[in-house]
């Protein structure tokens, strides 16, 4: 990690909402009934979900509705299905219920929206003598531009993996860094890889984390800065690939490289969820998962429904019937000028 301060940081703001969440949740006890999880989990919810506001969620009025359908009687599976209705009402990618039969999602962000994304083209232009390296494929094109394939920030990109990429396409004009169907991960991760694109200090975005619970109890906006990598860094063109799959960490990472002097965003808007997620525990031991922090962009506007590419490219269908990825052809295009 080349960042410890942004480590830090970050470590001590999961250390204070941790303390925050668990005095909070400890003042009230519920029983392990229908209504005693309802009634949890509604509070939990309350006390610290951030984008009630932003969302303009009616938290009380969905209190009233979802509370007339909870029965002491009912199965746990019909109380699932009442908490995981209450829950989507917030339409948050972030916000999960876990149980050990299922799990309450929010997908959405990207399952209302074309995929822009096909593997049967990535296949063609990666071909057969691709290079992988920490779950990122790479290649030279045949028009000497370099393609780098990131599906996930799950992995922690170690600087020599990054070193070995970059120095392997240093020859090229420009590069393509696609993380379409992107979900996200670490953000650490999604940092590191921005960080090969700039030679300074930028500021990128901000965030905030929660001070109390009421549902504007906020701390001041803290700025999020972007350091220039100790390793090899890319001093050409660059083109990042989106579309709606695009979401947490990689949303960040898009956030972060509209933000680098020679990055270009080409492909459809991300998919969003800009709050940094956090984790409970109901009466009964499921799990829930809930957007905690809100983040922002350089001009503290949210980003929690996405970002918008800066050339806005659709996977055509003629362009899939001859083989073409529409997206990748457009970014070659830019590069080439």
């Amino acid at each position: 990690m080349k960042n410890p301060r942004f480590a830090i940081s970050l470590l001590l703001s999961c250390l204070c909402l941790m303390f925050c969440f668990s005095s909070c949740i400890d003042e009230e006890e519920f029983a392990e009934t229908p209504q005693g999880n309802f009634e949890a989990l509604w509070k939990i919810m309350d006390e610290h979900y951030c984008f009630f506001d932003y969302k303009r969620v009616d938290w009380n009025e969905v209190h009233h509705r979802y509370a007339a359908q909870i029965d002491n009687n009912m199965t746990q599976t019909q109380l699932f299905e009442v908490l995981a209705n209450m829950l989507a009402e917030l339409r948050d990618g972030h916000v999960n219920l876990y149980t050990a039969f299922d799990l309450a999602r929010n997908w959405s962000w990207h399952e209302d929206h074309p995929k822009n994304f096909s593997d049967s083209l990535l296949a063609i232009y990666l071909s057969k003598d691709y290079k992988i390296s920490n779950g990122m494929s790479y290649r030279m094109l045949d028009d000497n531009v370099g393609y780098v394939r990131c599906p996930t920030f799950e992995y922690d990109f170690g600087s020599g993996n990054l070193d070995n990429i970059l120095s392997a396409l240093i020859t090229c004009r420009g590069l393509i860094v696609d993380v379409r169907n992107n979900g996200g991960g670490m953000m650490t991760s999604a940092k590191e890889l921005a960080a090969r694109f700039t030679n300074e200090k930028i500021p990128v975005g901000y965030i905030q984390h929660k001070t109390g619970p009421g549902h504007n109890q906020f701390s001041s906006m803290t700025e999020q800065t972007l350091m220039p990598s100790n390793g090899v860094r890319w001093q050409k063109p660059v083109v990042v690939l989106t579309n709606r799959s695009v979401y947490s960490a990689a949303n960040e990472f898009v956030k972060y490289m509209k933000c680098c002097p020679n990055a270009v965003v080409v492909g459809d808007k991300t998919g969003g969820g800009a709050g940094l997620p956090f984790s409970s525990e109901m009466p009964n031991g499921w799990g829930v998962r809930f957007s905690a922090c809100p983040m922002y962009d350089r001009d503290k506007q949210d980003t929690e429904f996405g970002i918008e590419p800066d050339h806005r490219v659709q996977l055509s269908a003629a362009d899939f019937a001859r083989g073409r990825d529409t997206i990748i052809e457009y970014a070659r295009r830019l590069l080439a000028k």
